[in-house]
């Protein structure tokens, strides 16, 4: 997507004499933003959601004719439950990111202890901390204890950005609440002016949205918008001097892109990746049990080989035919496609107590997919620009920002960087 979207933003710039190549390694354009359609089933096999308080991506869809298909998630209450002790609870509302934002839900919310909640407490009144990077879960223990970490902060973190959510880095993954931290000092007392700022940025009350196709249809949409970009599929590049251009927009894996820039590579490999994978099932509607909210995440604690499940056919609407139920699994294994249905059926049945055989099965892989924003990342990402040649430029997921909309982004910026480098503006 940040390759589409750098493409894009280049045609817009660029005058009619920039000619422009979108190289692409495998044989269809998007990335992880790929929807299969089979049979009236719409299944992601990558990302699923656009969060409406990053807006490039919701700005582009509109851009390009598209307004009219973005849709929010359907109505539930609870949006989501935890599975912490084997027991499926809701999330408290008002959460702001992946920390209590409101008081009334922290007092009310069943995830937490009596002694956890007293703990969380503890955020009103404790001094502000260094204002520096730390790991994520040491921040988040810090300020409202290990049970709100563990139970409400990590299952969360870790169906965003996947690997170990502990380890990443507060400053580059989440700066909002540092930036609470060091504005309000009590992270509670200044989520209550963040919410009310969110909400007021949305439309309606959906969190997040999508397009009713799927998100595959923005990044068709895009492609087909391309007028003078020549569009090479199956064509990976291994030197950037075989291309023979001004300037290059890398819209790669960092782990990628180290191996095309020589002098920047050593802070572009120290960027690590989790591998992604997801297990959708489509189930008869009869004698599937009942389900609340659009799915449920599970605390670290237990154990799982699965990180969460999404109730697709809940979550948004004319994802599946009439009579079928669709459950989508992210996977915390490198099993074979068999086992990691068996474990996905089996964890669905011990949370569920039942539920039938399933009619359709899909497993998708992305092997190091997902950048790990870990301590000291943006010192890495700023290194890496620097120390890339004149005239080319970095995009994507592995920077500033790992969800589509900061991928748009990303390509956006990236591209007018080097259409203003080509054209000395």
């Amino acid at each position: 997507m940040a390759g589409l979207a750098a493409a894009f933003e280049a045609e817009r710039l660029g005058g009619p004499d920039l000619a422009l190549t979108l190289y692409e390694t495998s044989d269809r354009l998007g990335g992880k933003v790929w929807t299969v359609r089979e049979e009236g089933f719409v299944v992601e096999a990558g990302a699923d959601a656009l969060v409406r308080y990053k807006p490039w991506a919701l700005d582009l869809a509109r851009e390009l004719g598209l307004g009219d298909e973005i849709v929010g998630t359907l109505p539930a209450d609870p949006a989501a439950l935890v599975v912490v002790g084997g027991r499926a609870l809701p999330l408290p509302a008002g959460l702001n990111v992946a920390v209590p934002g409101r008081l009334g839900g922290l007092a009310r919310t069943p995830l937490l202890s009596g002694r956890g909640k007293l703990r969380a407490l503890g955020d009103l009144v404790l001094p502000r901390g260094p204002g520096v990077d730390e790991p994520l879960g040491r921040f988040v223990s810090r300020r409202f204890g290990h049970e709100v970490w563990e139970s409400l902060a990590a299952p969360l973190v870790g169906g965003i950005y996947g690997g170990d959510p502990a380890g990443l880095s507060v400053e580059a993954a989440f700066p909002q609440l540092l930036e609470l931290e060091r504005s309000h000092r009590s992270l509670l007392l200044g989520s209550r002016k963040a919410l009310r700022e969110r909400t007021a940025s949305r439309e309606g009350e959906s969190l997040f949205a999508s397009l009713a196709g799927g998100l595959g249809r923005l990044a068709d949409a895009l492609a087909a918008t391309l007028e003078r970009t020549d569009v090479r599929l199956g064509a990976p590049v291994r030197s950037l001097g075989e291309l023979g251009a001004d300037a290059v927009v890398l819209a790669v894996p960092a782990w990628a892109a180290a191996d095309l820039v020589g002098s920047a590579a050593e802070p572009l490999r120290a960027i690590p990746y989790a591998d992604a994978v997801s297990v959708t099932l489509a189930f008869p509607a009869g004698g599937f049990p009942e389900t609340r909210g659009h799915g449920v995440l599970f605390s670290p604690r237990e154990a799982s080989p699965v990180r969460g499940f999404t109730w697709i056919d809940r979550k948004w609407g004319g994802r599946a035919p009439e009579g079928f139920r669709v459950v989508r699994a992210f996977m915390a294994s490198d099993a074979s496609d068999d086992e990691l249905v068996a474990g996905a059926l089996a964890a669905l049945r011990r949370l569920l107590g039942a539920a039938p055989e399933p009619e359709r099965v899909w497993v998708f892989r992305w092997p190091r997919a997902m950048a790990q924003y870990t301590v000291g990342h943006l010192e890495r990402v700023r290194a890496a620009e620097a120390a890339v040649p004149p005239g080319v430029f970095l995009a994507g997921a592995a920077y500033r920002g790992v969800g589509v909309p900061d991928a748009v982004r990303s390509g956006h910026e990236a591209a007018a960087r080097a259409v203003a480098f080509l054209t000395g503006r």
